[in-house]
């Protein structure tokens, strides 16, 4: 009798356990999605960004890195020397005159553009500079007194040579009249005048050793489309050498020093930089005239002006060291240790046709003291104005500011054979300083920058909370009804049995009624 209705509950109440189930389950796959978010979010954001950032032609990152939509400064501070025939007649110490800033906006844009087949682009770097007066200290025709340095590396690299040779260079001299400081402007001084040595090896020095130019100037022929060939590295491959220099000219490392590790290419141009920096990697940018890899390692946290946070790299105190202080340093000093550059200054006379350029940051910040106090007139340096350092947004690995400062010096070896510079004494003699960079990107960029900054922890963050409270809410919801269901079935089956012993007492009672005899009077 009780049978059907039995069946039916049994299925009913089948069906409203398999509901919170399910129920169950899915709060679970919800929560493990929420530990998956927080675990790895940061992954799946990492790859969209690097997807965004390979350099592949049609793309705006490409089309950034073709032609930068910036326009780079490069201010310049001449030391103007105000006392040279005292300095060369008397023995005085050279008095300076720190003369600037004459500043320059440049053009970049990375010409003759080839793909090549093994995830590389190779290019040749076009810089165009047109003077800024209205942000200048003086024109360009500003005049001011500078050693000459055509001279004084000819003399220099003559000090060892036979004696005849120095006697024959003095009389050459002599008649040419050759000085060794020159009056120049200072647009002489960069872009090039004529030089009557320069013009002299022209006729006479064999085809093969001759220099590439007729001219002498600091920036001589670099107005314009360069000729060295740069392939660098797209990151579709391997996003950890996106931007990295492959070869430079055709070469994978510099000839000049004494290992392989020091005359490593694989750095970047300073642009871009393999993303994803931390604070505990070492950057690496490559410059022709720099004639290394100059590492970079993390100083601080900044702040840049569109709001966009970034990683302060700075060159690291040991990186034009002396060998005493960093050994290291050692392979840079090709004709061993008598060759190794005093602390604070990086010679670079084989990328600069054995002229003795030494370069050094401005004011001869992190050398020694000594080298400063060599001349009058040039202040003590301070980290404001003299540091170098590169301002990079860690996740993009996009430079967003640069300040490169440097200063160019001559090293002058005294020659007594050649009496146009007896009296010139061994010395390093600053010649000017630079800080070429940028302050800011456009807001294109660095809204997009800020966005993939910003956003995507905050997405992550309504996510985690999202799918972890919806989950939790489940989860107890179906628990919560499982175990009330469980109450009503223990109460339900209680009053069942209870019915059926009532009933069965009941049958008992009418049957023991029936079968009872019936009592006849």
């Amino acid at each position: 009798m009780n049978g059907p209705k039995h069946k039916l509950c049994t299925k009913l109440s089948s069906t409203y356990l398999r509901k919170w189930w399910i129920t169950i389950v899915i709060a679970v796959i919800l929560l493990i999605a929420g530990v998956l978010v927080a675990c790895e979010f940061s992954v799946l954001i990492n790859a969209i960004v690097d997807r965004m950032i390979v350099l592949r032609p049609g793309t705006k990152t490409f089309g950034w890195w073709a032609k930068p939509p910036v326009e780079p400064r490069i201010s310049l501070y001449v030391y103007n020397v105000t006392n040279a025939d005292d300095f060369l007649s008397n023995g005085s110490k050279a008095i300076v005159d720190e003369v600037g800033p004459y500043v320059y906006s440049e053009t970049w844009e990375k010409v003759n553009i080839v793909e090549n087949d093994n995830g590389t682009l190779s290019y040749n770097l076009r810089k165009i500079y047109k003077f800024r007066e209205d942000l200048s200290a003086g024109p360009e025709d500003d005049v001011v007194i500078v050693p000459n340095i055509p001279m004084l590396s000819a003399t220099s690299q003559s000090k060892h040579a036979a004696r005849f040779l120095r006697l024959a260079m003095a009389s050459i001299m002599d008649i040419l009249k050759i000085k060794p400081f020159v009056q120049v402007s200072v647009g002489q001084l960069l872009w090039g005048y004529e030089d009557p040595l320069l013009k002299l090896a022209k006729d006479v020095v064999p085809k093969e050793q001759k220099l590439p130019y007729e001219e002498f100037g600091l920036l001589y022929g670099k107005n314009g489309t360069s000729s060295d060939r740069v392939t660098v590295y797209t990151g579709s491959d391997d996003i950890k050498h996106y931007g990295v220099i492959d070869k430079f000219n055709g070469r994978t490392h510099l000839p000049h020093w004494t290992t392989n590790d020091c005359n490593r290419l694989d750095g970047t141009d300073g642009s871009i930089f393999p993303p994803h920096i931390t604070k505990e990697r070492m950057l690496e940018v490559y410059d022709k005239d720099l004639c290394r890899l100059l590492p970079l390692v993390y100083e601080r946290e900044v702040d840049t002006p569109n709001d966009v946070p970034a990683y302060r790299f700075t060159p690291p105190e040991w990186v034009f060291a002396d060998v005493d202080s960093h050994p290291d340093n050692m392979c840079y000093c090709p004709a061993g240790k008598p060759s190794c550059s005093p602390n604070g200054l990086f010679n670079v006379s084989l990328c600069q046709y054995d002229s003795p350029i030494m370069l050094s940051f401005p004011h001869f910040y992190l050398a020694d003291d000594s080298l400063r106090t060599q001349v009058e007139g040039i202040s003590p340096p301070t980290k404001e104005k003299h540091q170098f350092y590169f301002d990079v947004q860690p996740k993009t690995g996009t430079t967003l500011r640069v300040s490169a400062r440097i200063q160019i010096n001559l090293a002058v070896s005294q020659v007594f054979d050649i009496k146009q510079v007896a009296n010139f004494p061994d010395i390093i003699f600053p010649i000017l300083w630079f800080e070429e960079g940028i302050d800011a990107l456009p807001n294109e960029v660095t809204d997009m920058m800020r966005f993939a900054e910003h956003i995507p922890p905050k997405i992550r963050i309504v996510l985690i909370v999202a799918l972890c409270t919806l989950g939790l809410v489940l989860l107890l919801l179906a628990t919560f009804c499982l175990i009330r269901n469980s109450h009503r079935q223990s109460t339900l089956h209680l009053e069942g049995s209870n019915y059926l012993a009532t009933a069965q007492v009941d049958m008992n009672k009418k049957q023991n009624k029936d079968n009872a005899p019936t009592t006849r009077y």
